[in-house]
């Protein structure tokens, strides 16, 4: 997976946001009486949300790559600085070996103490680049070693295991709640199954149920309801979803566009 800059992102949300206000401004001055007046809302939110979903994802896979292979470089530091190099040439060794993305970061970082940077500053714009937690907080540490001098591979070894350590800490939560992601999608599905039901069952086949009391809804009103419920459904249980899977609401923008999918299709296939 690539890296994703900040301003990428932004200018994913301004270019899908502007389509999308495009298309809801479409809809209200040509669609306002249409059947297709739902449709165009839900398609502005989906393209809105589509591309900083993926990009999303794409930079957190990347900084997941990072964080998996920092226990590895620290290993071969202390290999490397027990056979004798320094702190810069052990970091240069390292570079010459495969850790995923974190290896181009690494050769970025030899590059620019070679273009006469100091290590500090290289190690510093690797921090700011990465922008990590782990990498938060494991920069201060090295830097502090490197400033204190003595034998650094002493603070490289707890180091490796503090990131190990964190990085099970991690799968296991996610495996933990793995089974509430599930719920949220069953209970999604289940929300769309029970619309289906209650509209080919009650309101097709009561349209013309009617007492003094009160009327039934039409079919047009009661699938309008239901569309923007199963919409809103679809859109803030994929945040929920994102927020306990990954911790933050913008990992929810791509179950939310699932979501948002599925309950689409069902009204147009099925209901």
């Amino acid at each position: 997976m690539p890296k994703i800059e900040k301003f990428e992102k932004k200018i994913a949300w301004i270019v899908s946001g502007s389509l999308g206000i495009f298309i809801c401004l479409t809809a209200i001055l040509l669609l306002r009486d249409s059947p297709l007046f739902d449709e165009y809302f839900l398609l502005a939110v989906v393209i809105t949300v589509f591309p900083p979903a993926v990009l999303d994802y794409a930079d957190y896979r990347w900084k997941r790559s990072i964080d998996k292979h920092l226990p590895d470089l620290f290993r071969s530091i202390v290999q490397a600085q027990k056979s004798g190099m320094t702190l810069p040439q052990a970091l240069e060794e390292a570079s010459k070996r495969n850790y995923g993305s974190l290896t181009k970061e690494l050769e970025r970082m030899v590059a620019q103490m070679s273009w006469g940077v100091s290590f500090e500053e290289a190690l510093q714009s690797f921090g700011k680049r990465v922008d990590t937690a782990l990498v938060g907080r494991t920069v201060p540490l090295i830097l502090e070693a490197q400033r204190s001098g003595g034998r650094v591979e002493k603070v490289f070894e707890p180091l490796e295991k503090f990131v190990q350590t964190t990085l099970t800490f991690d799968d296991e939560r996610k495996t933990q709640t793995r089974p509430y992601l599930a719920i949220i999608y069953v209970a999604f599905f289940v929300f769309l199954f029970t619309i289906v039901m209650l509209f080919k069952s009650f309101f097709v086949e009561m349209t013309d149920f009617s007492t003094g009391q009160f009327t039934l809804m039409s079919p047009q009103e009661a699938r309008s309801v239901f569309f923007h419920m199963s919409a809103i459904q679809g859109f803030f249980g994929g945040l929920v979803a994102g927020k306990m899977g990954e911790g933050t609401v913008g990992g929810g923008l791509k179950h939310s566009v699932i979501l948002l999918t599925c309950g689409y299709l069902a009204f147009k296939f099925i209901v």
